[in-house]
C-alpha cells in the first residue's frame, strides 16, 4: 500500500507523490510567549512520526520549524518577573524553554529553527513584491493585503470572501480597503490597547508602546503574523513546499492568508498538502493557554516521563481530537509497560543460555512476520498511529506467549522480533525501549546537577576557583551548560 494523506485543500484522501525523494516539510511552530503546553507538543509529536516514517521509507526529509519571537503577546510580557525588560529578551526566556521541551520529547531535530527577528529583511522584501504587483497598498505606514485581488481566496478554510468578518484588530478598520484584508505590516511598536489585552491583569499596565522595530520603506514598524512563516518558509524551502502541518485552528485566518500572500507574490503553488491535526481537549474545551487548562510539557514530562505522553499520542490519529484526562494516559501508561515489558523480556532471553538454535516458535515467527507489513499498512494509511501500535502490541503479545513456562528459547525469532520493535517503536515512534526515558530519572539527574552545583558555590566562597572551574567543566563534559548570575547559578540540559 502507497501512502495516501489527508489534504486540507482539497478535502480529499490522495496518493502522496512528489517529483524526487526529497520532502520539504514546514510546521508552524510556537509563539514563545509562554512556556509549551500538551497541546502544541501534540503537533510536535505528529510532525516528528510523520518525518521518522517517511524517513524510513526512504525519503530525506527537509525540516523547518519556525520560532515566532515577535509578537504582542510576547512584548506584553516585558518586565514581568525575571523575564526580561525588553521583547527579546523574553522571546529568548521561552525559546530556551521550548528548545528543551523538544530534546525532553526526544523529537528528531528539524533542519533549522528559523526566527522571525532573523528574517525581518525577508519578510519586507516579500512585503515590497506584493506592493509593487498590486495585491497590497500602504495605508498610515501600515500594509495590507487586498484579499480581493487574490482570486483564489477562501480555498483552503472553503470561506466565501463576501461572508468573511473583518480580519485585525479594529482600529485597522478605518485603514483598509475591505474589512478582510488583513496586515502585511504594521506601522509602529505594539499598542498599549494591544499590550493591556494579553497583559497579565493583576500586573501594571505598560504605559507607553512597546516592543521591537524595524525600518521599513513604510516607515519604523513590525511584522504582520501571516507574512513571517510565508518568507520564512521561502527562504529555507523555496517557493513551492511539499508538506505544511500545524493545528487545526490555523487553517483560518493564518494558512488561508499564508496560501494567499505567497502564490500572489509567486505565482507557483505554496504547499502541496496541508496536514492539520486536531484539537488537544480537556474536560471537553480545547487545552490553551489562555483558558489557563493547560498542562505545561516539562510537567508532563516529569511526571510521566517521555515515553508515556509520546505513547499518549499515539493513541488518536493526527487529524482526530483527542482527550487529554487521568483514564487515557492511564491507557497510555498501560501500553507503553505492555511493549517496555515485551521487549525488555525479549531482549533478556536473546541474551541468555536458554536461546537455542534448533528452537521454533511458528507462532511467534509468523506474528513477526505480519508486524512490519501490518505497521506499514498502517501509516500509509494517513499515519494511522492508532492501528500501527496496535501491530506492536500483538508482537508483544507473541513474545510473552512465547517466553511463558519454556525453558528453552526461539532464538531467531526473539532476535527478529527485537529488531522489529528497535526498528518501528524506538525508529518511527521514537519510544526509548529499553533506555532511562521516564520521569524519576530526569529528577534525579536535576537533584545530582544541583549538587554538585552546591559544592561549587562552596568553593568558590572559599576562594578555590580552580576547584570551581573544574567543576563548572567537568558538567559542561557531560552536556550540562552553567550559567551565572546574581540571583545564583542555573543550569540546562
Amino acid at each position: 500500500m502507497t501512502l495516501s494523506v489527508t489534504n486540507t485543500l482539497t478535502g480529499d484522501r490522495e496518493p502522496f507523490d512528489v517529483d524526487d525523494e526529497e520532502v520539504l516539510l514546514y510546521v508552524c511552530g510556537l509563539t514563545v510567549s509562554d512556556d509549551a503546553h500538551l497541546g502544541h507538543a501534540r503537533v510536535w509529536v505528529h510532525a516528528d512520526v510523520i518525518h521518522r516514517w517517511l524517513d524510513h521509507e526512504g525519503y530525506d526529509v527537509r525540516h523547518v520549524e519556525n520560532v515566532t519571537d515577535v509578537n504582542e503577546k510576547i512584548a506584553a510580557r516585558v518586565g514581568e518577573g525575571d523575564l526580561g525588560d525588553d521583547e527579546a529578551a523574553v522571546a529568548e526566556h521561552f525559546s530556551a524553554s521550548v528548545l528543551a521541551d523538544m530534546r525532553g520529547l526526544n523529537l528528531e531535530r528539524a533542519e533549522v529553527y528559523p526566527r522571525v527577528s532573523e528574517h525581518v529583511p525577508e519578510i519586507i522584501d516579500l512585503v515590497e513584491t506584493l506592493v509593487e504587483q498590486g495585491y497590497a497598498y500602504e495605508s498610515n505606514g501600515s500594509v495590507y493585503f487586498d484579499v480581493t485581488e487574490f482570486e483564489e481566496y477562501g480555498k483552503l478554510s472553503n470561506q466565501d470572501l463576501d461572508e468573511l468578518e473583518s480580519q485585525g484588530d479594529p482600529d485597522e478598520r478605518s485603514e483598509k480597503r475591505n474589512p478582510a484584508d488583513f496586515a502585511l505590516w504594521k506601522a509602529g511598536p505594539v499598542s498599549t490597547a494591544d499590550l493591556a489585552e494579553h497583559r497579565t491583569p493583576d500586573l501594571d499596565p505598560l504605559d507607553e508602546p512597546a516592543g521591537q522595530t524595524w525600518e521599513s520603506p513604510w516607515g519604523e514598524g513590525r511584522p504582520g503574523w501571516h507574512i513571517e512563516c510565508s518568507a520564512m518558509s521561502m527562504t529555507h524551502l523555496g517557493e513551492t513546499i511539499d508538506i505544511h502541518m500545524g493545528g487545526r485552528d490555523l487553517v483560518f485566518p493564518h494558512h488561508e492568508n499564508e496560501i494567499a500572500q505567497s502564490e500572489a507574490a509567486t505565482g507557483h503553488q505554496f504547499v502541496r498538502y496541508w496536514l492539520h491535526n486536531g484539537l488537544l481537549e480537556t474536560k471537553g474545551e480545547k487545552m490553551s493557554s489562555s483558558l489557563g487548562n493547560f498542562f505545561t510539557v516539562s510537567d508532563a514530562l516529569e511526571e510521566y516521563g517521555v515515553n508515556v505522553v509520546r505513547t499518549f499520542y499515539l493513541g488518536a490519529a493526527y487529524r482526530s481530537d483527542q482527550q487529554l484526562s487521568e483514564g487515557t494516559i492511564a491507557e497510555a501508561e498501560e501500553r507503553w509497560e505492555r511493549l517496555e515489558r515485551a521487549y525488555e523480556a525479549a531482549t533478556a532471553a536473546v541474551d541468555s543460555v536458554d536461546a537455542r538454535t534448533k528452537v521454533v516458535d511458528d507462532d511467534l515467527r509468523e506474528t513477526v512476520d505480519v508486524t512490519e507489513p501490518a505497521f506499514r499498512e498502517a501509516m500509509n494509511d494517513d499515519f494511522n498511529v492508532r492501528e500501527a501500535t496496535a501491530a506492536l502490541l500483538e508482537l508483544a503479545s507473541a513474545v510473552n506467549r512465547h517466553l511463558e513456562g519454556l525453558e528453552a528459547y526461539d532464538y531467531r525469532g526473539l532476535r527478529r522480533a527485537v529488531e522489529t520493535f528497535d526498528d518501528l517503536a524506538v525508529g518511527v515512534f521514537g519510544l526509548d525501549l529499553g533506555g532511562d526515558g521516564d520521569g524519576g530519572d530526569v529528577r534525579l539527574a536535576d537533584e545530582l546537577v544541583e549538587l554538585v552545583l552546591d559544592v561549587r558555590e562552596e568553593a568558590r566562597d572559599s576562594g578555590e576557583y580552580e576547584r570551581a572551574d573544574a567543576l563548572r567543566d567537568a558538567l559542561a563534559d557531560l552536556g550540562v551548560e552553567v550559567e551565572d548570575s546574581e540571583d545564583g547559578p542555573s543550569f540546562r540540559y
